[in-house]
């Protein structure tokens, strides 16, 4: 009995010791943090302060807790007895005492905090702050984020208590250097998102710790992957004739190479280059686009072609229906019918052969007529869609409305005085606005009128509310033009005679943005921080303007840049112009003056170039850019030309010209181009302008094809012809401008437009008063067409850009009358009401090859975009051809005229004479030349000696000896 026993108690004695190792083992697993199982439980028990005494063993490093939890390595106490087995291990496991479970304070520290590490919460706003946010800037592969510390001293002082930093404020004052270390806590191991590093120390281990991890998986990978290296095998090569091909692919040099020449002035030699930017849409050569097209003239030999050729025929099913028709006889004649002699002999001699010819000859007459008039075989149907293949159809006869634009400040209730389109940017469109007075009201309410600004404003299309920019000016403009070498100038002639130049290079980006992009654009901007003044229009002060004492003494009525290849010196001689920049311009006024200035400073020693570090911006307080320092309020002409009238009784008025020469037309440069500098670098921003300065007159070449004459309309109607180079008067000895060759007073109010056609250079549409007229340079005698007199009261004029017999007219009425001279001559094609109030001045522009567009301002201050029809845009067959024989055929015509004059007059002169005779009175005898000459040659030898004779009285003229013979 007592083995039994003895053999249950043992029993029972193993099932409770198998129990009590269960719940320690459950026990141990919940005292024992991630990353602990390692430690062995004597460690834990007996030095609990060991994990912060030794932040560089494996419970202080934070990176070896990541995951790597291994409890089955650490042996649970009580194990080890239990598998010796026996009542000895039994008892060793009684004598062992309990493993208190610490606190989660306790806890947190044995999970291996480092010394000078703290735990610390960053909300979502100071992650953005700093650039840590979770999962973006910092990953578990990457959690090290380092912040200086006086973007956290900023932070504190803009939030103070708010910052998430604010408790540890002392410890980042008290910080020895610049950078702290935040590092990113994934698994909120420390109990927060992130904790900070305070010590060196500290910072020093957390980063050698991450380098020691990263290279121990780098040796790893290393480890696993090998790479094995297997040299190529050198071979013979075998030619298979691969090296013709690489043969005939070579690119030989087949024509001499391009060589430039740089010139350089010889004191800027050594001097150092400033080379800048410039946008390529600022000027017209800045980007040439090559575009592909076929040559026909392009030859090539194919040396070798691949074909492929299908050798099965493809199967193809097709189906009809037809209607079957009944059987009939048909049948063919394969050889001639021929008569016999017998045959042809019984014709020829028979009666009705002459009745059916004499019957049958009007018919083949007609026929032929026919054939000479127009092709018979030309099919209708294949041509009859080659016209309306462009925009807009041939229906369409009529100018839409395309857009309108006014300002309720600045344009409303006053005049438009002149139109310009911007000449490289599309869709940009300049006005010059005026009040509406006369010259005694101007002067009555003179307090009015110098509060009132005067502006130029420019319109883009992209917003037709807002205008993109504001010029202003020191009084009214009544004519300007864009620089059309550098648009960013601006040019313009005011009310008082003084000559505005402006300089837009810094507002150049805003013309250039895309719709609605200078008002919806959006920008982070604090709340309270906005500036009133983003949305609001620019206003651009002038840079310069002219000497008012050497100005126009009245308004400046018409202006125009000279073009690039040309500029005239100060005898009014036309030279080369090497750099290719408009540099001059001239201007025309009612004081019977057409003046020449230059935008150059002057030569001499007193004007200094001013320095590239000036053009680059504002430097005043004004905001006006120093492009044309070296003019204002000191800027005079260089040439003046007065124009005479040809007897006495006052001189001309001008109030429009125009000169033969045009822009982007240098044929006239010929063999004087040769060795030109076409730089425009210098061109942008205005700096050829205060840096240039007008060269020698020995270094340039004249340029012998200019013509100085030019056309001037006056305020009386009259066209003139005259030269603006000035001549030595053979009365007075002075030099000074000639009188005209020729004019005519053929227009009953003032000329409101001289242009030429932009087709025939010699051919010049002139509008003024009730009538319109077209000259022909080198007809003296007049107009080769004038217009009867209209109902309605002209007010401006301007050819067609795209066909030559086609220009508009603007009229009082506010109408728009559009002749076609192939047309009729006696009435216009077209006329349409444009506007209720009186329109003053048009400019068609072409906008594209499928749009035109006419530009219309009226007497109320609003600017009307007009879109030109197909047919008033696109040419008709020939129609440059047929215009210039039209024009040919008017010039005969007056000359035809004219002779008639001459025989009129002949033949009335005689009818008078023989009047003369028989009432007994001699005839008036006319003199030929030579007798005319010969009698004022007696004339002046008579005068001569009275002269001497008169002064030998007055003791004035002493006699000198005679010399004696020599012997």
């Amino acid at each position: 009995m007592p083995e039994p026993e003895t053999k249950d108690s043992s029993d029972k004695e193993k099932e409770n010791a198998k129990q009590d190792e269960k719940d320690k083992d459950t026990a141990a697993g919940k005292k024992s943090p991630k990353g602990s199982a390692k430690s062995k439980p004597d460690s834990a028990k007996g030095k609990p302060d060991s994990a912060k005494g030794k932040p560089g063993s494996a419970k202080g490093k934070p990176d070896s807790a990541k995951g790597k939890s291994t409890p089955a390595k650490s042996p649970t106490p009580g194990k080890a007895p239990a598998k010796a087995g026996g009542k000895g291990g039994d008892k060793k496991k009684k004598e062992e005492p309990k493993i208190e479970t610490p606190t989660d304070a306790e806890a947190t520290e044995e999970e291996g905090l480092p010394e000078g590490v703290v735990p610390l919460f960053l909300s979502s706003k100071t992650q953005e702050i700093f650039h840590c946010r979770m999962d973006e800037d910092v990953t578990i592969e990457n959690p090290i984020k380092i912040i200086t510390k006086d973007e956290i001293m900023e932070d504190l002082r803009m939030r103070a208590g708010v910052c998430d930093f604010a408790p540890l404020k002392q410890d980042i004052i008290n910080y020895p250097t610049d950078e702290i270390l935040v590092v990113y806590d994934s698994e909120f191991k420390y109990g927060q998102n992130f904790y900070v590093a305070l010590t060196e120390e500290a910072k020093e281990k957390i980063l050698s710790a991450g380098v020691e991890d990263a290279e121990a998986e780098g040796g790893e990978a290393e480890e696993e992957i090998i790479y094995t290296y297997t040299p190529p095998e050198s071979k013979e090569w075998v030619s298979l004739g691969s090296e013709k091909e690489i043969k005939e692919e070579n690119v030989v040099e087949n024509r001499r190479r391009i060589k430039v020449s740089v010139r350089r002035i010889r004191k800027e030699f050594g001097g150092p280059a400033n080379f800048s930017d410039r946008n390529v849409a600022d000027t017209k050569d800045g980007y040439i686009e090559c575009k592909g097209y076929d040559d026909r003239t392009f030859d090539l030999k194919k040396l070798e072609l691949d074909k492929s050729t299908q050798a099965i025929p493809t199967l193809q099913e097709e189906g009809t229906q037809t209607d079957w028709k009944y059987p009939r006889n048909a049948n063919t004649q394969y050889y001639p019918r021929e008569f016999s002699n017998q045959e042809k002999e019984a014709i020829l001699s028979s009666k009705n052969l002459p009745n059916f010819i004499s019957d049958v000859t009007p018919r083949f007459k007609a026929a032929l007529q026919q054939n000479e008039i127009m092709d018979v075989f030309f099919i209708d149907w294949l041509h009859l869609g080659d016209g309306d293949q462009s925009f807009g159809s041939k229906a369409d006869n009529h100018l839409k409305e395309y857009q309108s634009f006014t300002d309720l400040q600045f344009s409303k209730e006053k005049r438009i005085t002149c139109i310009q389109w911007h000449p490289t940017i599309k869709g940009v469109v300049a006005v010059s606005v005026a009040e509406k007075m006369t010259f005694d009201d101007r002067i009555d309410s003179a307090a009015k009128v110098i509060m009132t600004p005067s502006l130029i404003l420019i319109w883009s299309f992209t917003d037709p509310i807002h205008p993109q920019l504001l010029l202003e000016a020191p009084d009214d403009i009544y004519s300007f033009q864009f620089n059309p070498s550098d648009p960013n100038i601006i040019a313009g002639g005011c009310y008082n005679g003084q000559v505005v130049l402006w300089d837009i290079s810094a507002h150049a980006d805003r013309l250039k943005q895309q719709r609605g992009g200078n008002r919806n654009k959006k920008t982070n901007v604090l709340p309270g921080f906005e500036d009133p003044n983003a949305l609001k229009t620019p206003i651009v002060r002038y840079c310069a303007v002219s000497s008012i004492e050497n100005s126009h003494k009245a308004t400046i009525t018409d202006l125009l840049w000279v073009p690039d290849h040309m500029e005239v010196n100060r005898m009014g001689v036309p030279q080369e112009n090497k750099s290719l920049q408009n540099c001059q311009l001239m201007t025309c006024a009612t004081d019977y003056c057409v003046l020449f200035w230059d935008t150059r400073p002057p030569k001499g020693p007193s004007q200094l170039l001013t320095k590239k570090t000036d053009d680059k911006g504002p430097k005043n307080p004004m905001g006006v850019p120093n492009t044309f320092k070296h003019l204002d309020l000191s800027w005079k002409p260089f040439l003046r030309v007065h124009l005479h009238k040809s007897e006495p009784g006052g001189d001309h008025s001008p109030t429009k010209f125009s000169i033969s020469e045009k822009q982007g037309d240098r044929g006239s440069l010929n063999k004087a181009t040769d060795g030109l500098d076409t730089s425009k670098s210098d061109a942008m921003g205005g700096g050829y302008y205060s840096s240039m300065k007008p060269g020698s007159g020995k270094e340039k070449r004249t340029l012998q094809s200019v013509k100085t004459h030019f056309y001037v309309g006056s305020e009386d109607g009259e066209v003139v012809f005259v030269d603006w180079m000035p001549q030595k008067d053979q009365d007075t000895g002075k030099i000074q401008t000639p009188k005209p060759d020729y004019y005519h007073a053929v227009h009953d109010g003032p000329v409101m437009s001289l242009q030429r056609s932009p087709f025939f250079n010699d051919v010049v549409l002139c509008v003024g008063g009730w009538t319109f007229t077209i000259w022909k340079e080198g007809i003296n005698s007049g107009p080769i067409l004038q217009s009867c007199s209209s109902p309605v009261r002209y007010t401006a004029g301007f050819w067609s850009p795209s066909r030559p017999a086609v220009f508009f007219i603007a009229k009082v009425d506010g109408s728009v009358d559009v002749w076609d001279i192939l047309d009729k001559t006696h009435e216009p094609s077209l006329t349409q009401s444009v506007s209720p109030v009186q329109i003053t001045t048009i400019f068609p522009f072409p906008v594209s090859q499928k749009q035109h567009l006419l530009a219309v301002g009226d007497n109320a201050g609003t600017l009307h975009i007009l879109e030109i029809p197909w047919s008033l845009r696109q040419p008709t067959p020939n129609e440059l051809a047929t215009v210039s024989n039209y024009v040919e055929r008017e010039v005969k015509r007056r000359s035809f005229v004219v002779q008639r004059w001459d025989f009129r007059e002949h033949e009335k002169r005689e009818i008078e004479n023989e009047l003369k005779k028989k009432a007994g009175i001699a005839p008036n005898v006319v003199l030929t030349d030579e007798e005319v000459e010969y009698r004022m040659k007696q004339e002046y030898h008579q005068f001569k000696e009275e002269e001497q004779s008169f002064l030998r009285e007055l003791g004035l003229l002493k006699e000198e000896d005679e010399p004696l013979p020599e012997t």
